[in-house]
């Protein structure tokens, strides 16, 4: 799959692609990633892309035409191929596991960063597919938002994980719980705190249910809507339930 990223600051992008284990996806072009600075496709001679907001206010406004001739730019370098473009922004739907799947098998996107007070709604009406945000909160800019979709992404291709059924484990994941706690060496601190012992006992059946358990109370204790989605979706056994009715929450 193939992704353009829009982008004021390119520059972010290079030490993400090439670190860490997704850097594995980057490199093998299983996750394509090419990078559209929007400078390149500026107005005038200080290649203009941005300028004050019709109505007065603060900050500035990325132009629309500088958009438009980057997204046109890229398009023609995908053969022509119209692809679907994203636009990160606080107003738009909530990434979640759920899409990232859905990026993950299909053909990928062109990303737009916004920047400042956000981009000329034109371009919005005229090109953009879907609209998304990572949360309740406000950004410098589209860049480390398009830094996290790419990441999810990444993750999930064949290859890029140590164990292939690694992610289908994650919180979210194939039953679309919180993922349990985890522990590793030494199996005592030197304040006392220890490992709990069913995860040295060897007992594979209870190790198992004790992560189940442990992922089924932390996610009613901190996400009880994701306990009533899987429960609509038949992924709880009634061993789950009766656990869940002893938790009293």
């Amino acid at each position: 799959m193939r992704f353009d990223v829009i982008t004021l600051f390119p520059e972010l992008f290079g030490p993400f692609l090439g670190l860490g284990v997704t850097r594995r996806a980057f490199e093998a072009r299983s996750v394509d990633v090419r990078l559209w600075p929007l400078r390149d496709h500026g107005e005038g001679i200080h290649q203009r892309v941005d300028d004050r907001p019709f109505g007065g206010g603060p900050g500035m406004v990325l132009l629309a035409e500088p958009l438009e001739r980057a997204l046109a730019a890229a398009t023609a370098d995908r053969a022509g191929q119209a692809p679907a473009v994203v636009h990160f922004t606080p107003t738009g739907k909530r990434l979640d596991q759920g899409l990232v799947r859905e990026f993950s098998v299909g053909r990928g996107a062109v990303l737009v960063c916004g920047r400042y007070e956000g981009i000329d709604q034109r371009f919005v009406d005229r090109h953009v597919t879907l609209e998304l945000s990572l949360g309740d909160f406000v950004l410098s800019g589209g860049e480390l938002a398009a830094l996290v979709l790419l990441d999810a992404v990444a993750r999930l291709q064949a290859g890029v994980l140590g164990d292939a059924k690694s992610h289908e484990q994650d919180s979210f994941g194939a039953q679309g719980l919180l993922d349990c706690p985890h522990y590793s060496r030494p199996e005592v601190l030197t304040d006392g705190a220890a490992v709990p012992a069913v995860l040295m006992s060897g007992h594979h059946e209870a190790i198992a249910r004790w992560r189940r358990e442990r992922s089924l109370e932390l996610t009613a204790r901190r996400r009880p809507d994701l306990i009533i989605r899987a429960r609509a979706a038949g992924a709880l056994s009634p061993a789950d339930e009766a656990f869940l009715a002893l938790l009293r929450l």
